[in-house]
């Protein structure tokens, strides 16, 4: 349920961009003196299940808008700038993930959230592993789209590697909306994020979550190990995890496959069996890795 508090009218300093860069509001608060920037369904549905949208390293959450944008009449959706992250003001704390989870956190506070599902993208998804571990009260399931961190993506130059092998399997477009955001966040900041990312302990986390959570994984992911591997891994422990694999699809799903991630998420959201479309191109398939011992079984269809 969403009872927000009014948002302040943005001043010099917080204007809103001059194009919309989706159909969602776009829209200004301040959080413990920090300005935030986000975007919020422009006609909530009655549907009171509210999907609040994570974002990654170094990025804003203009990416995830693709997505966020197909679920924004089904669920009252928040897409928000972290601080430190995009448009949003920086806070000193503000570059480690337990920080990251709070300030999440504070968000739905000042949106007068009590209960949301997290949907987030890379570093999004430590940061929510990281909020449902701390505040399990405050969020209903966890939609985790290529979960970054950890081990595999060690050392630095390791990651470097990864990174410059995933940027030609991205849409092209994609570069136009992260080269800014990754300038603006600055190497400083790249440097202390990236050493948080990598202890957090994703995956002991991530098997001990007692609420729903997809795990959708992208084929031709370099950051990821294969997910031949992530279901040997997940299936030494009764988990509540459901993991998918999207073939064609590389790290930035939810930037490029915005309908074949909204169509699994509603899938998973209405604890639906996760089935393909028979509209799309041949090359993109969903399949079932592994579901854990006390995810929820899919129901029949009515």
């Amino acid at each position: 349920m969403s009872h927000p508090n009014p948002s302040p009218e943005p001043g010099p300093s917080r204007k809103l961009p001059r194009r919309p860069a989706s159909t969602l509001a776009e829209k200004w608060t301040r959080i413990d003196d920090v300005d935030v920037f986000y975007r919020e369904s422009p006609n909530p549905p009655r549907d009171p299940r509210v999907m609040a949208h994570v974002h990654g390293f170094g990025l804003s959450g203009r990416y995830l808008l693709p997505t966020a944008e197909m679920l924004a009449d089904e669920f009252h959706t928040y897409v928000p700038d972290l601080p430190g992250f995009g448009r949003s003001g920086k806070r000193r704390d503000m570059l480690d993930i337990p920080d990251l989870a709070r300030a999440a956190l504070d968000f739905l506070d000042d949106r007068g959230v009590d209960k949301a599902t997290l949907v987030g993208n890379s570093m999004g998804c430590p940061v929510i592993i990281e909020f449902a571990h701390r505040y399990p009260e405050r969020i209903d399931r966890a939609v985790l789209v290529s979960p970054a961190g950890g081990l595999f993506n060690q050392p630095l130059r390791r990651a470097i590697r990864q990174l410059t092998v995933d940027a030609p399997r991205e849409p092209v477009r994609m570069a136009r909306v992260a080269v800014p955001d990754y300038v603006r966040f600055g190497v400083p900041s790249t440097m202390k994020m990236f050493r948080s990312l990598t202890q957090y302990p994703s995956l002991q986390r991530l098997l001990e979550m007692r609420i729903p959570t997809l795990v959708v994984l992208g084929e031709r992911d370099p950051l990821l190990p294969h997910a031949h591997r992530v279901d040997e891994i997940a299936s030494q422990t009764d988990s509540h995890v459901l993991v998918v694999l999207l073939e064609g699809a590389a790290h930035a799903i939810n930037f490029s496959h915005p309908g074949q991630l909204a169509h699994v998420i509603r899938h998973f959201m209405d604890d639906l069996p996760i089935e393909n479309d028979p509209d799309w191109p041949g090359h993109v398939r969903l399949y079932e890795v592994h579901r854990g011992k006390h995810h929820p079984e899919p129901r029949p269809r009515e």
